[in-house]
């Protein structure tokens, strides 16, 4: 038990980077059904456009005041790749069969992956990620480094942030309509196209500011770190109801605690010493899903159709 403030911690600070990632599942598929397997990817080139920004800036460079422009950064290069393909790899197939262009999501987070690992100079390796100096800060009990303090910081702001754009303003209101019916949507004046494109680049902003926070707290970013943390983050969509944007967060969140509580106790339960361990914990957090599934199929968030009848 004097473990458990250091667990919930981790796993807060691991489900917070899981849910920034799931908004852009979650927005994308409720705007247009499509889920966007190359979003994983999204979220690598974010990584990498931050790491290049801090790479070009002058030897002394304090990170406290380069991490801003490495966001900046990243969001540039992940949102400038996200509205491309939605440009020209997902507008073609829209009204195509939706196995179209899910196979195509999945050709294009392999592409990426194989443009960064050929283009991007020494990438067949992980790259070191500037970490901030000094020991770790102790919170309620908990030690939590001090890169990890942004994805605490930065994941309720961005929150907010999207929570109000969603309800106060006038595009905010044409997503929510695009969502629930977009034929009527562009009836009644709702630039569809538009919407949907700010579907693709909110989500894509979002993932950078994850990569942010990934190579902070792992110290690395690499050309395969997109695959298993979109997976994650998709599973965190589901878990919290596709389509809802506070559940993607909180399936995020349930998530990374969920890993990091099996990982710190299931090994300590009698017989299961084997099923212990950081090599089990996405075992569990997949078990975790299929869990809640069969209790609740549409999320922890999420609304039965019958419910919108």
């Amino acid at each position: 038990m004097n473990e458990l403030p250091q667990q919930l911690a981790n796993g807060l600070i691991l489900g917070a980077m899981y849910g920034l990632i799931a908004i852009g599942y979650t927005m994308v598929y409720g705007i247009v059904q499509l889920i966007n397997f190359a979003h994983g990817e999204i979220f690598m080139v974010g990584g990498f456009g931050a790491l290049t920004v801090y790479l070009w800036m002058p030897d002394g460079f304090a990170l406290g005041a380069a991490v801003p422009l490495m966001i900046l950064g990243g969001i540039v290069v992940s949102v400038a790749v996200a509205t491309a393909a939605e440009r020209f790899a997902y507008r073609p197939l829209r009204g195509a069969p939706r196995l179209a262009p899910l196979i195509t999501a999945i050709g294009l987070s392999i592409v990426l992956q194989q443009i960064v690992w050929m283009w991007y100079p020494d990438a067949k390796k992980d790259h070191p990620f500037p970490q901030f100096e000094g020991g770790p800060i102790d919170i309620f009990g908990a030690s939590i480094q001090r890169g990890d303090l942004f994805v605490l910081i930065a994941a309720p702001l961005c929150m907010f942030a999207l929570g109000l754009f969603v309800t106060k303003t006038r595009s905010g209101r044409g997503m929510q309509a695009t969502a629930q019916d977009p034929d009527t949507a562009k009836l009644m004046g709702v630039n569809t196209d538009r919407i949907i494109v700010m579907a693709f680049a909110i989500g894509a902003a979002f993932a950078a500011i994850a990569a942010v926070a990934y190579g902070l707290k792992n110290g690395q970013v690499g050309f395969r770190m997109g695959f298993l943390m979109g997976l994650k983050a998709f599973t965190a969509a589901v878990l919290g109801g596709i389509g809802n944007i506070y559940g993607a967060m909180l399936g995020g969140i349930v998530l990374g605690v969920a890993e990091s509580l099996a990982t710190g106790y299931i090994g300590d339960i009698p017989g299961m010493d084997l099923f212990g361990g950081g090599a089990w914990k996405d075992v569990w957090a997949f078990a975790l899903l299929i869990l809640v599934l069969l209790f609740r199929p549409q999320g922890l968030l999420g609304e039965r159709v019958a419910d919108r009848a």
